[in-house]
């Protein structure tokens, strides 16, 4: 099975699994897992803050910053097609009483000119802007990857009104990969940054929240009440460390490989090659449901998102032979 429908059904390798096995434990709701603690130090670094909060979940991770960034009843501002407004089940709204408005990009490419005019100051008839998110890399504008010129004119905007950054950098080491833009220099950018382990990295389990000590200690209790505080996690934050070591650079493999099933599946319509900057591919036709269908029977899922479009995400666990095998079967279906 070639299994396109996300990079978050990967599973371990024999190396990582040794690793996780070997995992020296603590209880981490007492701050007491050597591993988990080398992680949230190694995290923090790479980006460049002080501080790193492990997390079970991405969505967590983002809600925790969200949390400590803008108070209850006021507002966030991000892009429409953004996860943490779309996928995350209304969660700011429902657990951190968060206000969100939401402008269009296509693509999800960041346009600092549409930010500015939305921006609310405090004022008693509306609702007060406290922190802007953006995603990077954009899932569903299609592993986008943000402008770093446009990410340093938005942090310009912020400082000039008094507002926080938040970084969806679930895929960000995808966006390291493909311009080689270093991940301290998206970190210094924004006041907090989620991260993920579970996509492209390839671990099974887990997320950080990346921000400075005094947040990051405020974030501790968030998720605490969120459910998130957890013991021996060392097992899993073991295989964080191992895929944080070994799986980052090869993540230009997942990019070529996406580039060539993109080219291949491009003359018959359904998707555009050169939108393609990291592991994503988003196809286009009406026919999704029934061509995800009949490739499942035929060893490749995909995933069909809505009636007329679906997804498709490279990722460690497919080769150049299962790619190529991608491209016969869905080539077959969609000529």
């Amino acid at each position: 099975m070639v299994d396109l429908r996300s990079d978050t059904v990967t599973r371990p390798g024999q190396a990582m699994l040794e690793a996780m096995a070997n995992a020296e434990v603590g209880d981490d709701v007492y701050g007491e897992d050597p591993t988990v603690n080398a992680l949230e130090v190694e995290v923090a670094e790479l980006f460049g803050h002080e501080a790193a909060v492990f997390t079970p979940t991405g969505s967590m991770a983002n809600q925790i910053a969200l949390q400590l960034l803008v108070p209850r009843g006021d507002e966030l501002l991000c892009d429409s097609m953004a996860h943490v407004v779309n996928f995350e089940v209304g969660a700011a709204a429902a657990l951190g009483g968060i206000s969100t408005r939401t402008w269009t990009a296509p693509n999800g490419r960041l346009d600092v000119s549409l930010v500015e005019p939305m921006i609310n100051r405090p004022n008693p008839y509306v609702t007060t802007t406290r922190a802007v998110a953006v995603e990077n890399t954009h899932n569903i504008g299609g592993g986008t990857v943000q402008p770093l010129a446009e990410l340093k004119a938005l942090r310009e905007l912020a400082d000039a009104y008094g507002l926080a950054l938040h970084l969806d950098g679930a895929r960000v080491w995808n966006a390291h990969a493909a311009t080689g833009v270093p991940l301290r220099e998206y970190g210094r950018l924004f006041d907090t940054v989620s991260v993920c382990l579970s996509k492209g990295l390839g671990a099974p389990v887990g997320s950080l929240l990346i921000t400075d000590a005094e947040r990051a200690e405020r974030g501790r209790v968030v998720r605490k009440r969120l459910g998130g505080g957890m013991r021996q996690v060392g097992y899993l934050a073991a295989a964080g460390r191992y895929a944080i070591a070994n799986n980052i650079t090869r993540l230009a493999e997942d990019h070529a490989r996406a580039r060539r099933l993109a080219e291949a599946l491009e003359p018959y319509g359904i998707c555009d090659a050169s939108q393609v900057e990291t592991n994503v591919i988003l196809l286009r036709t009406p026919e999704i449901g029934k061509i995800a269908a009949a490739a499942a029977e035929q060893g490749v899922r995909i995933s069909a998102l809505a009636s007329d479009w679906g997804r498709l995400l490279t990722h460690l666990d497919v080769d150049d032979a299962g790619i190529e095998h991608a491209v016969k079967v869905l080539g077959d279906l969609v000529r």
